[in-house]
């Protein structure tokens, strides 16, 4: 395994990151304590979660997934040898079965609490806002959604104050956005410079061979701010497997079951990059899934990769995609692709 740390901190953690969100709908308890045991056994030390998980987000399942990796502490006694992150979840109807009011400082307060508890632990290393509560060009919107540039922005300077409370109660060490956009990391980083308040170490955001947009403004951020991206959806809901090619729709597969979550990776133009992507792969020997991977785990403005399984082989090959390394052939190949086709899916 590959080691970095979450910036500003002397926090090491696993270029590979655990994710965790089908634990408890798709993945039973004890399929997500075979994935911890085998991720750390293979030197994976950071896990990430989130109060809404499993998904689908639904009343009847929310906070399973903290609930199965609180079961494994318990069981094994690991909890000093993993890195957690979760996450508060953000407004709106998708999680009105949560809460209302957005980050309030009482819902901060209530979600950590109530993470703690499912979690079985009493810190939580990495703790991350899941997505603005304002209207922002994420989960598969291209564009600013300037209807929405009218709504009151989040209480930054509120939001912060409770944090670093929180942190200096024990409960959480270091904080992180996620799908957050340029001016959001930046008024961020503002309010945390003026006030001298506790300063965002990673922003978890979607990124694939599919879905580069993070480079167009953000990128930059990472870099200069030193604030570290966390990829979620580096495989774009699998569709960068190369499994729902040619209409195929595996029996079990989220996209099967769930199509919805895919849809934003299945365009016409999404799909044609794919087929140039794999036949790439097939000519340097290697996967579609180890070509995807290995492509963001060599990113300078990456922190980890956030990889996610329902079946075990998945998971190994998955993992196993930090020992790929792409030579500048590959890596120049895919920037021919991504110069035909830059960034097919939102």
């Amino acid at each position: 395994m590959k080691y970095t740390t979450l910036p500003n901190t002397d926090v090491k953690v696993s270029k590979i990151c655990l994710g965790t969100m089908t634990w408890g709908n798709q993945n039973t308890e004890a399929d997500g304590h075979e994935q911890m045991d085998y991720a750390l056994e293979q030197g994976v030390n950071f896990w990430d979660t989130a109060e809404l998980y499993s998904v689908p987000a639904t009343p009847e399942t929310y906070g399973a997934t903290e609930k199965i990796i609180g079961s494994w502490f318990k069981k094994t006694g690991n909890r000093d040898k993993v890195v957690l992150a979760s996450k508060i979840a953000g407004g709106g109807d998708y999680t009105k079965h949560i809460r209302t009011g957005g980050f309030s400082k009482q819902n901060i307060i209530d979600a950590v609490e109530g993470s703690l508890k499912r979690l079985q632990t009493d810190y939580i290393d990495l703790y991350q806002l899941h997505w603005p509560n304002r209207g922002v060009n994420c989960f598969g919107v291209r564009d600013y959604p300037y209807k929405y540039s009218t709504k009151e922005a989040e209480n930054h300077l509120e939001i912060l104050e409770t944090l670093q409370n929180l942190i200096q109660q024990g409960k959480i060490k270091h904080i992180g956005l996620s799908n957050e956009t340029p001016w959001g990391t930046m008024k961020y980083m503002q309010t945390s410079e003026q006030h001298k308040l506790p300063r965002m170490s990673t922003i978890q955001n979607s990124y694939s061979l599919i879905h580069r947009g993070y480079e167009v403004g953000m990128s930059e951020v990472s870099m200069r701010e030193n604030i570290g991206l966390l990829v979620y959806s580096p495989l774009a809901q699998g569709v960068l497997s190369g499994k729902y090619l040619d209409g195929n729709l595996p029996e079990g597969a989220r996209g099967t079951l769930f199509p919805r979550f895919i849809a934003r990776y299945m365009t016409e133009g999404s799909l044609k990059a794919v087929v140039e992507y794999q036949k790439i792969a097939k000519k340097h020997g290697l996967t579609l899934t180890e070509l995807s991977l290995a492509f963001i785990n060599q990113l300078p403005f990456v922190t980890s990769n956030i990889i996610g399984a329902t079946k075990m082989s998945q998971l190994k090959e998955n993992i196993n995609s930090i020992n790929i390394d792409l030579s500048e052939e590959i890596l120049k190949e895919i920037e021919a692709v991504h110069s035909a086709m830059p960034n097919p899916a939102p």
